[in-house]
């Protein structure tokens, strides 16, 4: 047998991995174009969790989903959902194998980084009304002043009727926005450690300047915004206890580059995932094995409460759906596998010293599959196991998907977590699949067209596995 030559062993035995776009023909590339408008629109739509859940619900009955109930019975072919108070959202596909066998599991999380307001927000100094806010999950607080803010959410009045707000999203409405600095008076806050540049007490909002008219004293100018809001919604004061109010960016999503190559908006981490899984989701027709989507709340702070993934909501809905079949949910669980659909960190070349380049994401190189997550010693990481990662890596490649692999920069530098601990922790085999980021948790954040193609026929092989 003749000698390989060193070409013939690299081709043979090295990896081979390039830019998804080299991979594609025209053909997919304008395809994967077209999917991108359809989650530039969501983006758009979906900007807090609320708005996500109801969204995916209208999305899942105009394919045919209906609510779930543990009392009915079901059949391959059937859709049902579940809205968990309004914030997270699972939707299920019952597949032609007996329930037994397990499910098909995809994960992702509706809820971003943004800015709460507190409790009792409104208040007037020197002339200048103004929200309190508390920060929600992890940002850089330097990065939010001065970008144009929308106000999204609900206010609960005390007779228990619900008002919706939307303010900032239409061209006609006003936007607000939290001051900085300018740099001619920035001297004191220029030697500021740089987290904290802008401290958290420091977000304020602009919410108006125009004191009420009509009388003399003091907060005139909170006397004429809660007028305004009163007329508006019908809410006093004491509303605003009982309120959810949400400022988030608000601009639209945008392509970036010109080549159009790139999607700069909002809440891509996690939407992003979200939008994907979803869609594969509802192009569901006859799965073999049933598929369950989950579209989960407050993973940006640590999934806790009751609609976030460390709660019982996920493990009670299989227990619920396995009832109906007359099989118990652990059973289910413990043969299910699970693609946690999060994104990771994109190795950015502006700054690469924080990254492991061989380890690393990149833009345009498909949808990346992270067998750990957690920070440092793989702490809070479920660290697939290597026959679920070649099982994974088996599917993908059968299915012409493009992927890489990653994990989120350097070990002693930093890391991240994702819900897939809590699935793993229900006896299923789980690993990370999702959509490389820059700018993660910033007001505008970048994804590439071709990896959130790929993401979206990672899910879609998955599902119909």
């Amino acid at each position: 047998m003749a000698k390989e030559t060193a070409k013939e062993l690299k081709e043979r035995l090295l990896s081979k991995k390039k830019n998804a776009i080299l991979r594609m023909d025209d053909s997919e590339v304008k395809e994967c174009d077209k999917f991108c408008e359809g989650y530039k629109r969501f983006l758009d739509v979906a900007k807090t969790e609320r708005e996500a859940a109801a969204e995916i619900v209208r999305m899942a009955k105009a394919h045919g989903f209906v609510e779930f109930s543990a009392k009915n019975r079901y059949k391959a072919g059937d859709k049902v959902y579940s809205l968990n108070r309004e914030k997270s959202v699972i939707l299920a596909v019952i597949g032609k194998q007996p329930i037994e066998n397990g499910v098909n599991l995809v994960a992702a999380h509706i809820d971003s980084p943004r800015l709460d307001m507190k409790q009792n927000p409104v208040y007037e100094k020197d002339e200048v009304a103004y929200f309190k806010t508390h920060y929600y999950g992890g940002i850089k607080k330097y990065q939010w002043p001065t970008v144009p803010l929308s106000l999204h959410g609900v206010v609960i009045r005390a007779d228990g009727s619900k008002v919706t707000v939307n303010i900032g999203e239409d061209e006609n409405d006003p936007v607000f926005c939290v001051s900085d600095l300018l740099p001619h008076l920035a001297d004191s806050q220029y030697k500021r450690p740089s987290n904290q540049l802008i401290k958290g007490e420091e977000l304020n909002i602009m919410i108006g300047s125009r004191p009420f008219r009509d009388d003399e004293g003091s907060d005139l100018v909170k006397l004429n915004i809660m007028l305004i809001l009163n007329e508006k919604y019908g809410i006093v004061e004491d509303d605003l206890i009982s309120a959810e109010l949400e400022a988030v960016p608000a601009f639209k999503a945008k392509d970036v580059g010109f080549d159009r190559s790139l999607v700069g908006a909002y809440g891509q981490d996690d939407r992003v995932c979200a939008y994907t899984e979803l869609m594969a989701v509802l192009g569901l027709k006859d799965p073999d094995r049933t598929a369950v989507a989950i579209l989960t709340d407050k993973e940006e702070t640590g999934s806790d409460g009751n609609t976030g993934l460390r709660s019982a909501y996920l493990r009670y809905f299989i227990a619920d759906l396995a009832s109906t079949f007359g099989v118990k949910g652990r059973d289910v669980l413990r043969k299910s596998r699970c693609l946690s659909a999060d994104v990771n960190a994109a190795f950015d070349p502006t700054f690469p010293d924080v990254f492991e380049k061989r380890n690393s994401a990149l833009l345009n190189g498909g949808v990346c599959v992270t067998k750990y997550t957690g920070s440092r010693g793989k702490s809070g990481t479920s660290d697939a196991s290597a026959e679920f990662v070649g099982e994974v890596r088996r599917l993908l490649d059968a299915n012409g998907v493009i992927w890489q692999t990653g994990e989120l920069g350097k070990v002693d530098i930093g890391g991240g977590g994702t819900v897939a601990a809590y699935i793993a922790n229900l006896d299923v085999d789980t690993i990370d699949v999702g959509v490389p980021v820059i700018s993660m948790h910033a007001p505008f954040e970048i994804t590439a067209k071709a990896d959130v193609w790929a993401a979206f026929r990672a899910f879609e092989a998955f599902v119909n596995n």
